[in-house]
């Protein structure tokens, strides 16, 4: 699905704005602009164990008011953390979500394992930076963006902070022109978000990588909805995936995988790379060492194998066929 295709699904027509910004909660797409909600899409899942985690203040149990608690809890968000305002959040040094992507970065750059990682950030589109702190306040709360307007005072304070902005004049996200600026400023390992569902082709963030020497680590995040043959690029040519309330990750990367961490949302490590990332953010780096990376591995609190720790979190490691799925997994309304 291109832009355009999204504006259609959404019902909106981007020249009636001057500030637009497109997030996704529960499957439904969020409009915001000029710092409030202006439409919310119908949303598509009736739980999700991470929004319940986030906002424990807000009840999701009712199938005829979500749309109202999506339009709250997006602009609690933009209350907190400024997002898609000036007063964006963009520094962050602690963790958010127990096994988030931004806190996996922020890990592996704190260790040396990344120069530099190519992530999004609304008011800014595609953002370069090499700072810890700087991918995890970008990243910590952020539900998915599908779209951006350029906020100037945001990509100031970005840069500021030595973040390079490839596209600031329009904001636009385009990860594989990242990845090349990236190499460009003389960056060699390097770590890539891409949107799962509406995203820069896998295949040529690859084709990117070889082109222009680098290492890559590809981590696909916001799969929720993510078509079959999207879901096979992902199995093929990701090294970290998200799998969000996607099923045919689940079913797809799932058995493809090497370690699988947590039931509800699994995150699944598909390639000795991505193996070594997951490493980067756990304090028991000797474990990860010794796995044999032709058995699977699941990584829970309930996985009843070696003890470990992954980032301040404690859990187990385990031989598992993978995937290990969870009745606490997000569920659609059709459920």
């Amino acid at each position: 699905m291109n832009t355009e295709a999204l504006f259609r699904q959404v019902g909106i027509r981007p020249e009636d704005y001057d500030d637009l910004h497109v997030t996704r909660l529960l499957d439904g797409f969020v409009v915001v602009s000029h710092g409030d909600v202006v439409k919310v899409a119908e949303p598509r899942l009736r739980y999700c164990p991470l929004m319940n985690l986030l906002y424990n203040d807000l009840d999701f149990s009712d199938p005829a008011q979500l749309k109202d608690i999506i339009a709250e809890a997006t602009r609690e968000k933009i209350r907190e953390f400024g997002h898609f305002t000036d007063r964006r959040q963009i520094e962050r040094a602690d963790i958010a979500v127990p096994y988030g992507a931004s806190e996996m970065m922020m890990y592996a750059m704190r260790k040396g394992a990344l120069d530099c990682a190519v992530i999004a950030c609304d008011g800014a589109g595609t953002v370069v930076c090499d700072r810890a702190e700087v991918v995890q306040g970008i990243g910590a709360r952020m539900n998915g963006l599908f779209y951006t307007s350029p906020i100037p005072s945001v990509i100031e304070r970005l840069e500021a902070r030595g973040c390079c902005i490839p596209f600031a004049d329009t904001a636009v996200i385009d990860q594989v022109g990242g990845i090349r600026k990236a190499a460009e400023l003389g960056h060699r390992n390097i770590a890539v978000t891409i949107n799962g569902y509406l995203g820069a082709s896998l295949g040529e963030a690859r084709k990117t990588e070889k082109d222009c020497g680098v290492c890559l680590t590809i981590i696909v995040v916001c799969a929720t909805g993510a078509e079959r043959n999207r879901i096979a690029e992902v199995r093929d040519h990701a090294d970290m995936v998200w799998s969000c309330a996607s099923a045919g990750i689940r079913e797809l990367v799932g058995p493809a995988s090497v370690v699988q961490v947590s039931t509800a949302i699994p995150v699944f490590a598909v390639t000795e790379r991505g193996v070594h990332f997951l490493a980067c953010y756990s304090s028991s780096g000797d474990i990860f060492a010794k796995l044999d990376l032709t058995k699977q591995y699941l990584i829970a609190g309930n996985a009843r194998g070696t003890a470990m720790k992954m980032g301040k979190m404690n859990t187990f490691i385990a031989e598992a066929d993978l995937p290990v799925r969870s009745k606490k997994e997000p569920r659609p309304l059709t459920d």
